[in-house]
């Protein structure tokens, strides 16, 4: 039986984690943000109000691999929390679909646990998500 120090995430492990999740979007790899999940992780957004499943999440992330080229998070704050950490960032790239360039300012809250995401909550300003639905 694990102790309660041996099962806790470290601030320094959740913000390895937090590392690892956003450099597996930029480069599509949607199996390994699978493994960052757990596998009963919920994932909300504020634009629609809805919880996701780990699999209703990667069926969106699927898209967006798939859809938007040159895919990178930019001007980044990270810091560790009590239970995991917060991102601040701007999500850049290029729709498949147009070229068209997009810039997206969201604010992503996670609890970790166990070294894995339990929760993800994602704040993203809706102003900029026009040009996601159009492509």
């Amino acid at each position: 039986m694990q102790s309660n120090t041996e099962s806790k995430t470290t601030p320094e492990q959740s913000l390895e984690i937090a590392d690892r999740l956003f450099k597996a979007i930029e480069r599509g790899d949607v199996a390994a943000i699978r493994d960052i999940y757990a596998p009963t992780a919920k994932i909300w957004h504020n634009s629609d109000g809805v919880t996701q499943t780990v699999d209703a999440n990667l069926a969106v992330l699927g898209w967006v691999v798939a859809n938007i080229l040159e895919l990178a998070y930019t001007e980044v704050r990270r810091q560790p929390t009590p239970t995991g950490f917060v991102q601040q960032h701007v999500m850049r790239g290029r729709l498949k679909s147009s070229g068209k360039e997009f810039r997206l300012p969201a604010c992503i809250i996670c609890d970790v646990e166990h070294g894995r995401i339990t929760r993800l909550d994602e704040y993203l300003d809706s102003a900029h998500t026009a040009v996601l639905r159009q492509g």
